[in-house]
């Protein structure tokens, strides 16, 4: 065989990855997973930025949809979460905000299509790849229960809800748990989740193009959302996404690498943000809370797309005012659910012994710090164990 039709060959055999669409109440299930990440940090921006409800929400849903269908897998869509903590700490301008999006969606492109990100990726050893996952499981089960404090009751009925359902095949624990959520929260007084800033929901705006920004304006957006958001998205939404699709799905995932998952998040910042969409990327958070509820296909992924769109498309703000109904501590419940989907994988519990420290080093650092100074301490430390394995190593 050629080498010209053995690419060929290997061209056609990617792009039949993924799984064919599923169409069951257990994806739709699925499809409601990441709820617990997506909307906290999305509705806390609209309403204490002051952000227009209607292309943010629309952002997420056209991402979310173009996702599903090009991956045919439950890979998912968040917002940047770097950007979104400026972004409600900062009085900065919608004209940064673009800015950033459009910077940042650059740099993934130009880092995907060239493969420097594939380069990247295979320089991470297991050991820190493993500490990574664990760090940011453990930082999202902070953030958890965070929400689920507002309402402790309400918190642990919900999770009992889903991991008793979850252990029932066939039953849509997400749905049940969040639907039920509702009635009690209003029973118990519980906040939803928009009032977890302590100010309501901005209705009003539709798509507003910013103005053209100054100098001053990319200077903020470079030092203060694209440069720290850009360790985030290379370790959780690139190298770690890949990672884990793979180990979930196998070689239908092959599909899922790390140059591709650049391209998508940078041809989606590019495009969207300027339209009044947040920075968006992908997650192992999400594709972990997916998974973890249901979702094997790309069929979840665009469920979610399709309701987002009418959520932002309702008249009056109703869709949005519908789902910020809905109590922070249900959703706390369910972003725990995933956490522990994400933190405690085989990975970790089939490392050797001498990589505990590496992998204990690379948690603590992420959760203390961000990803970037994780791998960063997870590196330096597994140089260390491999040395320190060869001066020990008998001689002869």
């Amino acid at each position: 065989m050629s080498e010209v039709q053995r690419i060929k060959d290997q061209e056609t055999s990617t792009e039949q990855r993924g799984e064919s669409f599923i169409f069951s109440l257990r994806e739709f299930n699925g499809a409601l997973g990441d709820l617990g990440t997506l909307l906290p940090l999305t509705l806390a921006t609209i309403a204490v930025a002051g952000l227009a409800p209607t292309p943010v929400l629309a952002g997420f849903a056209l991402f979310y949809i173009a996702t599903g269908s090009y991956y045919r897998l439950p890979i998912p869509v968040q917002p940047m979460k770097a950007v979104a903590a400026v972004l409600l700490t900062s009085q900065l301008s919608p004209a940064t905000l673009a800015t950033s999006g459009v910077l940042i969606g650059a740099v993934l492109l130009v880092l995907g299509a060239s493969g420097w990100i594939s380069r990247l990726a295979r320089l991470v050893p297991q050991s820190v790849l493993a500490g990574l996952q664990l760090g940011l499981g453990a930082a999202l089960a902070l953030v958890a229960f965070d929400l689920m404090a507002t309402a402790p009751l309400l918190g642990l009925v919900t999770c009992g809800l889903l991991l008793g359902l979850g252990l029932l095949s066939g039953f849509p624990s997400a749905l049940i748990a969040l639907v039920a959520s509702i009635p009690l929260g209003h029973v118990l007084a519980a906040p939803g989740v928009a009032a977890i800033e302590g100010t309501g929901i901005v209705h009003s705006g539709l798509v507003q193009i910013p103005a053209w920004p100054s100098l001053v304006e990319v200077e903020q957006a470079l030092s203060l959302y694209v440069l720290p958001q850009l360790s985030l998205t290379l370790t959780n939404a690139v190298v770690l996404t890949a990672l884990i699709a793979g180990d979930y799905f196998g070689e239908r995932a092959s599909h899922v690498t790390p140059v591709r998952l650049s391209v998508t998040s940078g041809l989606a910042n590019l495009l969207l943000t300027p339209l009044g969409a947040l920075p968006m990327c992908h997650g192992a958070g999400g594709l972990a809370a997916h998974y973890r509820f249901g979702a094997r296909s790309g069929t979840a992924p665009i469920v979610l797309g399709l309701l987002l769109l009418v959520v932002a498309l309702l008249p009056g703000g109703s869709g949005l005012t519908l789902i910020a109904a809905i109590p922070a501590a249900g959703l706390g419940a369910l972003l725990a659910v995933a956490a522990g989907e994400l933190a405690l994988t085989r990975r970790l519990f089939d490392s050797r012994p001498s990589c505990w420290p590496v992998i204990a080093m690379t948690a603590v650092v992420t959760v203390v710090a961000d990803p970037f100074w994780g791998l960063l301490a997870g590196s330096l430390s597994e140089i260390a164990r491999v040395r320190l394995i060869r001066l020990l190593r008998p001689r002869g």
